[in-house]
């Protein structure tokens, strides 16, 4: 079972440099707001507890979450797209804008980690120091029978920094030959998709279409639907679309397109959207009889319309996913090990410049994922 004490972290002098105390740099998140609320600085090395481990932080993926929990985006008094949203500005926390309510700032944020395992709590026996691992973000707090879940970086301290402690139970050794930054791009966008495909049952009789294939979590879709043999449209920018092609993706539309015209009715039997938006009332109509829905984002805004008619006289499933079902974490590092799929690395940037990541991946010009490494040390 997941340990708790993270949540405990809330309290706002849990930074204060104590004397002889190890340190590390670290970017903190100081509240909800602009770039200016990433601090980095020194602050102390995690002490491990019973059950947990701490790891020397490899390499950290950068997400669209980190900005969402950053901007407060999660609130349901935010009704715009994480691109609009971040345009307006925010100058004020937000009690309901983190993931699970209320983010407990001053927090380290970074939910993707590549580590090195460095120190074990008693009575460890799977891992042992020197592993390089892979954590899974999203943990279940009473295990796989509740849907209770917490997330790294968004309820507790996160991978930006050069080193982090989780529960051991979370950890996961990878043998392979990817590299520490291919590694990092992995534990948030493919957990997301796996868990989005797991939960939508696709196999290969499948009809699939993905929107915002080129994202970081639609071109993980793509590619992990391939997979299992399914039959794959993906929506992308026109500039995108040799590269989703070659993902493998069997048609890919540019975002201008009539779904409903160029697809016909009834021609879809699973919908992976993170894109969510306007293009959303397509969506149902496209959609054959007993064809499931799933999403775990809404990039293009979360308010969305929907004629009940289409749902209910066609049998339509539509299924929420954020927490991470059991089999999803141990399947991508089967994947990675037998070279099921592949890493999308767009580019690197040293850990301090975490303001300029994020600027760049908001112009939402790349293709593949940001990777920060920390400093030596």
């Amino acid at each position: 079972m997941t340990n708790l004490n993270y949540l405990t972290n809330k309290t706002p002098k849990r930074f204060d440099l104590k004397p002889g105390a190890p340190m590390m740099k670290a970017v903190v998140t100081t509240g909800n707001g602009g770039y200016e609320k990433l601090a980095f600085r020194d602050v102390p090395i995690p002490q491990i507890g019973p059950g947990e481990v701490l790891l020397k932080v490899l390499a950290a993926g950068v997400n669209n979450t980190e900005i969402n929990t950053r901007l407060g985006w999660y609130s349901s008094s935010v009704t715009d797209g994480t691109e609009a949203f971040s345009e307006s500005g925010n100058e004020d926390d937000i009690p309901d804008g983190g993931w699970n309510e209320e983010s407990p700032f001053p927090f380290i944020q970074g939910t993707d980690c590549c580590g090195e395992v460095v120190e074990i709590a008693p009575g460890q026996t799977i891992l042992k120091v020197g592993d390089r691992v892979l954590v899974r973000a999203c943990m279940r707090l009473n295990g796989f029978d509740s849907i209770e879940n917490i997330w790294m970086a968004s309820d507790f301290d996160g991978a930006f920094a050069q080193y982090v402690k989780v529960p051991a139970s979370e950890v996961f050794a990878v043998d392979c030959h990817w590299s520490d930054v291919e590694l990092a791009t992995i534990p948030c966008a493919y957990g997301t998709a796996e868990n989005m495909v797991h939960r939508a049952k696709v196999n290969a009789d499948d009809r699939v279409l993905v929107t915002g294939a080129s994202g970081g979590v639609g071109s993980a879709v793509v590619q992990l639907a391939k997979r299992r043999g399914a039959r794959v449209t993906a929506v992308t920018s026109q500039s995108k679309v040799a590269q989703v092609k070659g993902l493998g993706a069997d048609t890919v539309l540019t975002r201008d397109a009539d779904l409903l015209s160029v697809l016909g009715e009834s021609s879809i039997d699973v919908v992976i959207d993170n894109v969510a938006g306007d293009g959303f009332t397509l969506l149902p109509k496209i959609m054959a009889r007993g064809g499931r829905y799933a999403s775990s984002g809404a990039i293009a805004g979360p308010i969305v319309t929907l004629d009940m008619r289409d749902f209910y006289l066609k049998d339509l499933t539509m299924i929420g996913c954020t927490a991470w079902d059991e089999p999803v974490f141990p399947n991508l590092v089967g994947y990675i090990e037998r070279g099921e799929i592949k890493p999308l690395v767009d580019r690197v940037f040293d850990l301090k410049d975490i303001a300029v990541a994020q600027k760049e991946f908001m112009k939402k010009t790349h293709f593949g994922n940001f990777v920060l490494v920390p400093p030596e040390g």
